[in-house]
């Protein structure tokens, strides 16, 4: 008790805590007080799993309480999410559905094929469980002048961030007109549906959409100008925000080429046909590969070293290194850059000709 008292004490005075850590070093107070509980931290953005639930057979929503070192996060906008997973720290993005400002980060992961994280989470995550919070960020967020009309439009997991929003907007008692439109595999693997019935008496015109069982939803198909129609009749939308597979974030723009919008799947990078046959060093670890054409995260990978990554699209940041000499090609934009000592995120850009990074 004694000691619990003490760590909390610490925690909660900036001028003891500096003092404590000069005290405590090399390692700093951090490294003692997270002995007695984990998330009692300064400098690093923890959270505990308070409660676990499975809203469908392939997904799982879990409530965090995060620590006093997390500064919190704006509707819409991702958390890069860290868990240990035999023995070594792994990072993902994750947009959190609570709403800005909640005591409580809510999030809902969805198991992909494939997926590392969010298969270990939906197998193996449970109350007790300690998490990392890093690098709140994202443009995918409301505006400060509302606009009077908003259309939210989801598929799969990427319910989370305009689930947020929408939580949001009722927190702060918003006034306007909002339509909700979720696409989803069949009525079983749809997050939230009895959230969002509820939200259909308090005003919220919601409508779902079933790609493998369409006679169950409110829509037929896939989204374009007959299914805006359906969300917003005799009347179009101030604000359209979308987040979900690329095809559906393609159909929504097509439609509405303002809409506001953001895709958690990684891209496919295309492998040039021929290398540049550089020779790419990675410094630190005095490992040399010949330049294949992929990302520097894969060669780096594929030569046998364990770079921390996470978002694998250029999202996260989690797997940025210095470059210290040679140019790259950002495989998103294209763009090439030549400078030296420069910060690259690896794992969407690729080596033309010699380069050196510091791994």
């Amino acid at each position: 008790m004694f000691t619990q008292t003490i760590a909390k004490r610490v925690l909660a005075a900036p001028r003891v805590s500096a003092l404590a850590n000069l005290l405590t070093g090399p390692h700093g107070v951090d490294r003692y007080t997270e002995l007695v509980e984990p998330t009692w931290t300064l400098g690093d953005a923890r959270a505990k799993v308070i409660a676990v639930r499975r809203q469908t057979p392939r997904s799982v929503t879990l409530t965090l309480e995060p620590n006093t070192a997390f500064a919190g996060f704006r509707a819409g906008q991702h958390i890069n999410l860290s868990v240990e997973i035999n023995g070594r720290r792994r990072t993902r993005c994750y947009s959190p559905a609570s709403a800005e400002g909640a005591r409580h980060l809510e999030l809902t992961v969805g198991r992909h094929d494939g997926g590392l994280v969010s298969n270990y989470l939906c197998d193996h995550a449970y109350p007790g469980m300690v998490l990392g919070l890093d690098s709140v960020g994202g443009d995918f967020v409301l505006p400060d002048a509302l606009p009077r009309r908003i259309l939210f439009v989801s598929g799969g997991s990427g319910i989370t961030p305009v689930m947020s929003m929408l939580r949001t907007l009722r927190a702060q008692a918003f006034t306007g007109e909002v339509a909700f439109v979720h696409y989803a595999r069949g009525v079983d693997e749809a997050c939230y549906r009895a959230e969002l019935a509820a939200m259909r008496s308090a005003g919220v015109r919601v409508l779902h959409g079933y790609t493998r069982d369409g006679a169950a939803g409110d829509l037929d198909g896939y989204f374009g100008p007959a299914h805006l129609a359906q969300a917003f009749p005799g009347s179009e939308p101030d604000a359209v925000f979308v987040c979900g597979p690329p095809a559906l974030v393609d159909a929504v723009r097509e439609v509405r080429p303002d809409a506001h919008s953001e895709s958690f799947v990684p891209p496919v990078f295309a492998v040039p046909a021929g290398s540049t046959g550089g020779t790419v060093r990675f410094a630190n670890s005095d490992v040399e590969v010949t330049d294949d054409g992929q990302p520097l995260l894969v060669q780096a990978e594929a030569a046998g070293l364990t770079p921390e990554s996470g978002c694998r699209m250029g999202i996260c940041h989690t797997c940025t290194r210095s470059k210290t000499r040679g140019a790259v090609r950002n495989l998103i934009t294209g763009a090439i850059s030549t400078a030296d000592c420069e910060d690259i995120e690896i794992c969407v850009t690729a080596p033309v000709g010699d380069v050196v990074i510091d791994l």
